[in-house]
């Protein structure tokens, strides 16, 4: 078997298809045992020993059943594009570039805001330098 290629990702060949499925955006482990199960697909093959027709099945159960890849990230960014333009409070945190998930701000929001360090002791010159 070639290059696997499922929803425009091409599938690590040395992987088993059980992990070889999540590098899909969209697909994570439990939809992938979810996926091999349904399908009678051997989970632990490699994704190299998979059979042309177990492929196209895997393929097209995917496409009929998941929304993955680009019209996903699509459907994201209209969710979050119209929860900013209606102003709704998690919109509002989009915005501001903040958490949105009600996650505390005091301290531990480093990723979302940037390293952006407001603190007191953060911006403070060692005891060695001259002042």
């Amino acid at each position: 078997m070639a290059i696997v290629r499922i929803a425009g990702v091409t599938l690590p060949q040395q992987k088993r298809i059980e992990a070889a499925l999540p590098y899909i955006f969209g697909l994570g482990w439990p939809a992938s045992k979810r996926i091999l199960s349904m399908l009678r697909v051997d989970p632990n093959k490699r994704t190299s020993d998979l059979t042309e027709a177990e492929v196209a099945k895997i393929r097209e159960f995917i496409e009929k059943n998941y929304i993955v890849e680009g019209a996903l990230k699509q459907q994201i960014a209209s969710n979050i594009k119209l929860k900013k333009e209606i102003g709704s409070y998690q919109g509002l945190r989009h915005i501001k570039g903040l958490p949105v998930r009600g996650q505390r701000t005091k301290t531990n929001s480093r990723t979302r805001r940037g390293n952006v360090r407001k603190t007191a002791g953060s911006g403070r010159k060692s005891s060695a330098e001259k002042t």
